[in-house]
């Protein structure tokens, strides 16, 4: 299961085209069930502990955080926008559907690469995909960096945080999508929209989860 080309079969084999439920303007290559995946995954690599297909599901932080995007392409029209942990890529694709001048997907996991790829093809935007870590550098030079649903762990939400601080302080506008989790700062935010997402119960503990979208201030 090594190359670009295995990888971008098994989506397509493992996953169903279909419109995410709060951003139907979009359509994804979306997973029935996380566990089966996630298996046949560390089966076909031959490796065991890999982390969650996160690639293969709209999860609900994003699913907010692009809706919030298309309804009001202001905060990204025109701009150089990051996608940072882009997973599918819903919110790059939504941030280019607003009319962003540029957008990067970033993802260390080689999977959602090749998810960023098939999905914006589907949509018929361009997204360049990116697989450094960008939170071992200083931000890039852009102008908005979007994050969808990735304050789930204490380290990694602390190791992004002091990132995007670094960036608000260079002048970056930070969005952030979230459906409440543990490790959001939310006394370090300022909240601009609220929505109840459809989301899948095989991922989450409700059928709906009330997400925000939030700027840091």
């Amino acid at each position: 299961m090594s190359g670009i080309v295995n990888r971008h079969d098994f989506i397509i084999e493992n996953t169903r085209l279909m419109p995410v439920p709060l951003v139907l303007e979009i359509s994804l290559h979306i997973a029935h069930e996380a566990v089966p995946l996630w298996q046949k995954t560390e089966e076909e690599l031959g490796e065991m502990g890999l982390p969650p297909p996160f690639w293969a599901f709209a999860w609900a932080g994003g699913q907010a955080l692009a809706r919030y995007i298309l309804d009001n392409p202001e905060t990204v029209c025109r701009k150089d926008v990051l996608d940072i942990a882009s997973g599918s890529g819903l919110v790059g694709i939504a941030a280019m559907k607003a009319g962003a001048a540029h957008v990067m997907a970033a993802d260390i996991d080689q999977f959602a690469l090749q998810a960023v790829n098939i999905n914006a093809t589907v949509n018929k935007v361009d997204v360049a995909a990116c697989g450094d870590d960008l939170l071992d550098a200083p931000p890039p030079d852009v102008d908005v960096i979007v994050v969808g649903d990735l304050f789930y762990e204490k380290s990694v939400a602390t190791r992004l945080m002091n990132w995007l601080e670094t960036a608000t302080a260079q002048g970056i506008d930070v969005l952030i999508g979230d459906p409440g989790r543990s490790y959001l700062p939310r006394d370090r935010l300022v909240s601009c929209a609220s929505y109840d997402v459809p989301v899948t119960r095989d991922l989450e503990d409700a059928e709906i989860k009330n997400s925000q979208v939030w700027r840091l201030a």
